[in-house]
């Protein structure tokens, strides 16, 4: 019988956090415990410490430190982004009331963008093809005098389709229309230069690249003309008032110094182990779709279908085996429903339903990769003998 392990396999839900991200915290629990905004000693030995962590994120995205605004989590980021233009906006009595995204964003866009529409505002919802992409023909068209923002993500956190952000940025920047991207899923994972992609906001978050949860960002390019998202102090160049999170602050900046300095190495290396794993179920098991761009796509993101089981059993059977995987945003994961991404990439229903993310992260061995390729077709075998959908002769 083969040893049940912890194997970890969800890394696009949340990260385990790194040992030196761990390290840098520490001293801020305990010894340098001060409010950075304060005049004494105290608090100035602090408040260098989160410039340095402001400079690291900032490196990251190679833009200026005073362009970031640490956040709570990439949500409040999003928040911050759709709201706080939306509102600069109304403020300004620029007539500019109208919002394009897509069907396949985050719930932390997609919902705010609703939510907005119930207050008045109009939004426009993209599709996407089979694989995920979006026309950018499309968007063009979609775009009015009245368009104050575009906000399409970066990369998708259920499939890991990359978004063309460099062209959608252009796009945008050509119609005078403010372009948020969510990256959270993409920074850490993939290069994004800020100086040549002409995104005017992105949000990030710390869970994605190995800290705690709780900590975030929004990069906000100079001249952006946003709203703060909280009242009160100075803190942020008041963008975002409230004490700052110096442990978390501390915890980020470290990360994406981490990132930064292993982006392509341990990109190669999980890229390998993800199509590893992906050619050994599909080679292993039939009736199975691969869902999303097959080429433009994180590298450490695969998403399949396996058609006549639900995804829901494949993760409990899973979970027992000691592996932990996912059947899409883990801010999703309470509803029965198939993914509204799969559903928006019009993924059959049979596959959309049984349909399991598998996300690795730099953590991830080989020996586990192996350990999942022997251990999920006898799995999917065994819910298919119990599925009435299912026909072996097919």
């Amino acid at each position: 019988m083969t040893e049940t392990k912890d194997i970890y396999l969800d890394n696009n839900a949340t990260c385990k956090v790194s040992p030196g991200v761990r390290d840098a915290m520490l001293p801020f629990l305990n010894d340098l415990y001060g409010n950075p905004s304060s005049m004494h000693s105290f608090g100035g030995k602090v408040a260098q410490h989160v410039t340095k962590a402001r400079e690291q994120v900032a490196a990251l995205l190679n833009v200026s430190p005073d362009e970031i605004v640490f956040t709570s989590c990439g949500t409040e980021a999003d928040n911050h982004a759709l709201r706080g233009v939306m509102e600069k906006n109304r403020e300004l009595k620029t007539g500019k009331d109208h919002i394009i995204t897509t069907k396949v964003e985050h719930p932390a866009v997609l919902n705010v963008a609703r939510y907005l529409g119930k207050k008045g505002y109009k939004v426009t919802e993209l599709e996407v093809d089979r694989h995920g992409n979006l026309d950018l023909e499309k968007l063009k068209a979609a775009i009015t005098p009245q368009t104050a923002i575009i906000s399409i993500m970066a990369a998708n956190n259920e499939t890991g389709t990359l978004f063309p952000i460099e062209e959608i940025g252009a796009i945008a920047r050509e119609n005078g229309v403010v372009f948020h991207t969510d990256a959270v899923q993409a920074v850490g994972k993939i290069p994004l230069d800020l100086k040549k992609i002409p995104v005017d906001l992105l949000s990030l978050s710390g869970h994605k690249v190995h800290t705690p949860k709780g900590v975030g960002a929004l990069f906000v390019r100079k001249g952006t003309k946003i709203s703060p998202f909280m009242l009160g102090g100075h803190q942020e160049n008041g963008r975002r008032a409230g004490t700052e999170n110096v442990p978390y602050i501390i915890a980020l900046g470290k990360a994406c110094e981490e990132a930064m300095n292993g982006i392509f190495e341990e990109n190669n290396r999980i890229r390998q182990l993800r199509d590893k794993l992906e050619k050994g179920l599909t080679e292993k098991i039939s009736h199975t779709h691969i869902n999303g761009n097959p080429q433009w796509r994180l590298p450490n993101t695969t998403n399949i279908g396996f058609e006549f089981i639900e995804g829901e059993a494949i993760l409990l059977h899973l979970s027992a085996a000691g592996i932990a995987a996912s059947s899409g945003s883990a801010c999703t994961s309470g509803s029965l429903e198939p993914s509204h991404v799969l559903m928006a990439m019009d993924t059959p229903f049979s596959y959309a339903h049984g349909s399991v993310r598998f996300s690795l992260s730099k953590y991830t061995k080989e020996e586990e990769i192996d350990y999942v390729i022997e251990t999920v077709p006898p799995i999917i075998h065994k819910l298919r003998e119990m599925s009435p959908f299912y026909d072996p002769s097919k």
